[in-house]
C-alpha cells in the first residue's frame, strides 16, 4: 500500500531519467530522493527511513540485484521494484527472489511502477502469457543484447556468444523472429 508519508529510494545511473521519475513522483504527493550509485543509496539508509525503492538493474558499473539485497538487509520491510532496459527471465527471476516486488523493462510509466506498490497480487493470482516467448526469439534478444553490449562488434560479440563469426553474420542477416 502507497500513503504520502512515503520516502521513495531512486537508483539510476541515468540523470535524465532520475530527474523525470523524481518529478513524477512528487507531483503525486511522495518524497524522492535519488542516487546515481548503489553506494551512496546504501549510505543514505542511515539517515532516512526509505520505504520503497525504484532501482535500475545496471547501476553503472554495479548490480541492482546486489543493491536488492543490501537494501533488504538494511530495511527488511523496504517494497522494491526494479527496472531494466535490458531484460531476462534469469535476472526477473532472481530479483523476484532477492525481493523485489516487480521488474519492469524501461521504458516504464510511473502509474505502472506504482501499481507494482499497491497491488496485492500472490504468485497464484500472476497471470502468465498464453503464447509465452518462443525460444528463437529469445536467442535473438540475446544476440541482440550482445551484440549492443559489444558496440556492434561481430568478431567480439560471437566470441562471447561461443559461436562462429560466420553463423552470427547469418543469424543477423535473417528477420528477427516474432513473438
Amino acid at each position: 500500500m502507497i500513503s504520502q508519508n512515503d520516502n521513495f529510494l531512486l537508483v539510476d545511473d541515468d540523470e535524465i531519467f532520475n530527474m523525470v521519475m523524481q518529478r513524477a513522483l512528487i507531483r503525486r504527493g511522495f518524497s524522492v530522493d535519488i542516487f546515481q550509485s548503489a553506494k551512496d543509496a546504501v549510505n543514505a539508509m542511515g539517515e532516512i527511513n526509505y520505504t520503497k525503492a525504484i532501482v535500475d538493474l545496471k547501476i553503472a558499473q554495479e548490480s541492482g540485484l546486489t543493491l536488492i539485497k543490501e537494501l533488504k538487509l538494511l530495511n527488511p520491510a523496504m517494497e522494491i521494484v526494479m527496472l531494466t532496459g535490458y531484460s531476462s527471465i534469469s535476472t526477473a527471476v532472481e530479483a523476484i527472489k532477492l525481493g523485489a516486488l516487480n521488474y519492469f523493462c524501461k521504458p516504464v510509466e510511473v502509474d505502472e511502477i506504482l501499481q507494482a506498490f499497491t497491488s496485492n497480487t500472490t504468485d497464484e493470482e500472476i497471470a502468465l502469457p498464453e503464447n509465452p516467448t518462443s525460444l528463437d526469439r529469445l536467442e535473438w534478444e540475446h544476440i541482440q543484447k550482445t551484440l549492443h553490449a559489444n558496440d556492434g562488434n561481430i568478431s567480439a560479440s560471437a566470441r562471447v556468444l561461443g559461436m562462429h563469426r560466420r553463423t552470427l553474420q547469418r543469424k543477423l542477416q535473417k528477420r528477427p523472429v516474432k513473438n
